[in-house]
């Protein structure tokens, strides 16, 4: 961690009332509790690809066959 990176989070922490070290273990525990919920939320749902947007030839034979 830089220096700077290490100045704010002291900021923070002293602005929550905790110890640097206190806050840094604590903002570690959360992201490590987001990761897992994370990883436990993604094999839940089935891998499908997102829908595509139509071709450029299919968008525009599509809007050929429309009535003017």
């Amino acid at each position: 961690m830089t220096e700077g990176q290490r100045a704010y989070e002291a900021r923070r922490a002293a602005k929550a009332g905790m110890s640097l070290e206190k806050w840094l273990t604590l903002k570690e525990k959360e992201a490590k509790a987001e990761r897992e919920a994370t990883a436990r939320a993604e094999p839940a749902s089935p891998a499908k690809s997102p829908a595509r947007k139509p071709g450029f030839f299919a968008r525009l034979l599509e809007r050929a066959q429309k009535p003017l």
